[in-house]
């Protein structure tokens, strides 16, 4: 009645985890993986700097007004949220094309394909 804990019963055949993350299977997830994530990390990280270097540096450039009180600055500032929210979506849509089926495949090799009896 509402306790979730495993009973003693019930043991799960131990996962050899060297041997999982020597597979191909896994090797091809990481690959795909870091693909995606180093070059889209390294693009963030250069555009972030480029910012607070342009604010910190390049003050006429940054005040530079585009309409009414809006500058450069704040329209860059700005363009750093949305880029923020696009990467996120663009990494999710990624991941659920191309990582969770690799994943699902690798899971349903690593787990017992039998229910635990209570």
């Amino acid at each position: 009645m509402g306790n979730d804990a495993p009973s003693a019963e019930t043991t799960e055949p131990a996962v050899d985890f060297r041997t999982v993350q020597q597979s191909p299977e896994f090797q091809r997830l990481r690959s795909r993986h870091r693909r995606f994530v180093f070059p889209v990390t390294v693009a963030c990280l250069l555009w972030y700097f480029a910012y607070v270097l342009l604010a910190g540096y390049a003050h006429d450039f940054m005040s530079t007004p585009v309409f009414g009180s809006i500058n450069i600055g704040l329209l860059l500032g700005l363009a750093q949220i949305v880029t923020t929210f696009a990467v996120t979506m663009w990494y999710v849509s990624f991941a659920n094309r191309r990582l969770d089926p690799l994943s699902a495949e690798l899971r349903a090799e690593l787990e017992p394909a039998t229910e635990v009896t209570r």
